[in-house]
């Protein structure tokens, strides 16, 4: 029975040195930063990578897409809170400068900004044979974003009789590839590219025009990224004290892909939820009386997913699962 952790990735561990650099500083903690730059607005600040996603475009040769994907991990970021994304930094490491790769990376890159309409600032290509073998790069993005103080959105208006949607996702996105690569051999990663590689889907313009027509905090009181950590990990970041999120999994099908991972690995369902989106991408945390109406306007890229509750304690919980 595989989990994260037997893969090498220790999520509790990783949340332990969250909460040591929280006491240190403890306006970090939220999925992006916060600079106050005026009377009215901030500044909002993000960083991110592709993780191990990138081992399988290197492993069959692909690397257009992972451009796509290291935007849309920092914007994603960017958008829980309310803010538009502004201008997009890379940093690309390398062992040995590929042309090809790097160009086929960077037009993954201007795509993924095209596409949550933010401009392109700059970067850093570090070539390093010493850190990395001739044909291995990793990718870091870095975003910012500026939001109304008055439209920050951060859970604390969530209230009991709340709902909760889901945005569906492309698949994976850029997480538990760890697992991933665990669960499946080469010769089936090759054979999964496909699926696997598709790029994490960037939800920009669908939050910015949800946000036009909906009122920040007192209709849509909170937006949480699914990445690392899965619904357990993400959403009880945004959850007031006394607050449960009721996650029904049954109210949507994730894609098949989940399911021959889990199957395969033998996989524990908390530990799916834990560590993967399971097809829901993004999540939005509504009021009860204009759901559907959201629902509506995202035509079929969405579905209600679960509901808000008093509880003893913040909390998450997906019912079936212990």
């Amino acid at each position: 029975m595989l989990t994260y952790k037997k893969s090498g990735v220790d999520i509790d561990e990783a949340n332990k040195f969250v909460k040591w650099i929280q006491k240190k500083f403890p306006q970090i903690g939220f999925f992006s930063g916060f600079y106050k730059i005026n009377k009215q607005q901030y500044l909002v600040a993000t960083t991110d990578g592709v993780g191990t996603k990138l081992k399988i475009a290197q492993l069959v040769g692909k690397h257009n897409t992972v451009g796509i994907d290291l935007v849309a991990m920092n914007v994603n970021d960017i958008i829980t809170c309310g803010a538009k994304p502004l201008f997009f930094l890379d940093y690309i490491a390398c062992g040995k400068v590929n042309f090809k790769v790097l160009t086929e990376i960077m037009t993954g890159i201007i795509k993924g900004c095209n596409l949550a309409k933010c401009t392109l600032l700059g970067g850093e290509t570090a070539e390093m044979p010493g850190m990395y073998k001739p044909n291995e790069y990793d990718l870091a993005g870095f975003a910012c974003g500026i939001v109304k103080e008055e439209e920050i959105i951060n859970g604390s208006h969530i209230i009991p009789g709340d709902v909760i949607i889901g945005l569906f996702s492309s698949g994976l996105h850029s997480n538990g590839y760890s697992l991933v690569r665990k669960v499946f051999t080469k010769y089936e990663q090759i054979k999964l590219a496909r699926v696997l590689l598709e790029p994490t889907k960037i939800y920009v313009d669908e939050i910015m025009e949800l946000l036009k027509k909906f009122e920040p905090n007192k209709e849509i009181k909170a937006i949480v990224n699914i990445t690392g950590g899965g619904f357990y990990d993400n959403i009880i970041r945004v959850l007031p004290e006394n607050i449960e999120a009721q996650i029904d999994k049954n109210l949507w099908k994730p894609p098949k892909i989940f399911s021959m991972l889990q199957q395969k690995g033998k996989i524990q369902d908390k530990e799916m939820y834990r560590t993967f989106n399971m097809g829901i991408g993004m999540t939005l945390i509504v009021s009860y009386k204009v759901a559907y109406d959201i629902l509506n306007f995202l035509n079929k890229d969405a579905v209600l997913i679960g509901k808000i509750f008093q509880s003893k304690r913040k909390k998450v919980t997906i019912l079936g699962i212990n």
